[in-house]
């Protein structure tokens, strides 16, 4: 913000430390451009680092300034914290309810409803208590209704949290508030408790659901109710504390909702993993996201090795065989195998028993799938499929679907 940047020091009363650090960073960082400075065990000190468009301040006007304003924004934000202790987050639930969520969708009252029975629904699924997730649900909100979130809205959710941990609620009720607006980014961590995570999932839920259902949904750029982020904190948090939650029951009978929730899932991998290898699992059909995220790995994983590329192409030409002819249930029949190629890809695919494979360990079941690429090979290079005998040209189509 200056041309010639000078750094500086200035103080403030020791009192104010009395306030929550998350409140007084908030005034020096977001509203003064000011940075705060710790000490050496890392608590916060009574000093903060201006920077002054000029050289020098040897007569300390320019400190005396910075100081002075600090000290009004710290005396409001005092007046706020203790004006709000009049009025504890238990009895605001009339305040709430005249705050509006959204034109048709009511109240914030009434989303906090829904998401309190959501909170306690998905509770267990994050191993949580529902019980106490569903209180924090019931609270969570109402730090919209203080003087102080009004005054620093940056604060909301965090100034609930502090306010709960104040007014003496239990650990996981007040630790979830304070994070149930995480994650706010990418690069924004997950809420750091079983509640906490089971709390934001509901919210940014409900929000998702609700526009869904009346039909506002992002298109191009336009996104005024921030639902790609609400959608990627959920395949975040999803994803963070390997919540096996299907997509398919998160998006409920809602298409849209399904293929906004594919877009954010595909998104939040892009870094990770190649385009084919999304491709490649998001075609199975996983519905998810942790249970995604290991087949990826495991496709990533064994993709470089001798023998995968050849055998995807040769699995690929199955498909393409099979793709022109009628389903083949059911494992071939051993007295039309043909001695040599034919026989020895079944017995080699027999060898690879999945019933002594961990079914999840992907990397493993890939490492010996690619382990048939000598027998596939030959066996194609070798056996005419498409036989002139119906019996043995049916038999061998039989062998290609139950090897795939």
């Amino acid at each position: 913000l200056t041309e010639f940047p000078t750094a500086a020091l200035g103080s403030f009363d020791r009192a104010y430390l009395s306030l929550p650090r998350e409140v007084l960073v908030t005034v020096m960082e977001h509203h003064q451009k000011y940075l705060a400075v710790e000490d050496e065990n890392g608590n916060l000190a009574p000093s903060f680092i201006f920077v002054m468009n000029r050289g020098s301040d040897e007569s300390g006007v320019v400190r005396h300034g910075n100081e002075r304003v600090l000290r009004a924004r710290f005396n409001d934000a005092q007046f706020f914290w203790d004006t709000d202790q009049k009025i504890p987050l238990r009895d605001r639930w009339n305040l709430l309810e005249r705050v509006t969520f959204q034109a048709k969708l009511g109240t914030y009252g009434d989303k906090t409803l829904r998401v309190a029975e959501l909170a306690k629904e998905v509770a267990p699924s994050f191993g949580a208590d529902p019980l106490l997730t569903e209180r924090a649900a019931h609270f969570c909100k109402r730090d919209l209704t203080t003087e102080l979130v009004k005054e620093f809205t940056e604060l909301q959710g965090i100034v609930g949290g502090l306010y709960a941990r104040y007014q003496e609620e239990p650990p996981e009720v007040w630790k979830a508030i304070y994070d149930h607006y995480k994650p706010e980014s990418m690069e924004d961590s997950s809420p750091s408790t079983a509640e906490g995570a089971a709390l934001s999932f509901a919210d940014k839920l409900d929000t998702l659901r609700e526009f869904f259902r009346l039909g506002i949904i992002p298109s191009g750029s336009k996104d005024p109710f921030a639902l790609r982020r609400a959608a990627q904190g959920v395949v975040k948090i999803l994803a963070d504390k390997k919540v096996d939650i299907p997509l398919g029951w998160i998006a409920g009978s809602s298409a849209e909702l399904r293929s906004f929730f594919d877009d954010r899932l595909r998104f939040y991998l892009s870094d990770r993993f190649a385009y084919d290898e999304l491709n490649a699992v998001l075609k199975t059909g996983a519905d998810r996201v942790p249970d995604i995220i290991d087949r990826l790995e495991a496709v990533h994983a064994v993709r470089d090795t001798p023998d995968f590329e050849r055998l995807a192409a040769s699995f690929k030409r199955i498909k393409n065989i099979l793709a022109k002819t009628e389903a083949m249930g059911g494992k071939p029949s051993l007295a039309l195998l043909e001695p040599g190629p034919e026989y020895d890809l079944y017995q080699a695919a027999e060898k690879i028993s999945y019933e002594t494979l961990d079914l999840t360990d992907y990397e493993a079941i890939l490492r010996r799938t690619a382990e048939l690429r000598p027998a596939v090979d030959l066996f194609f290079d070798k056996v005419l499929v498409m036989a002139e005998d119906e019996r043995i040209r049916r038999n061998r189509l039989a062998l290609l679907y139950w090897l795939q």
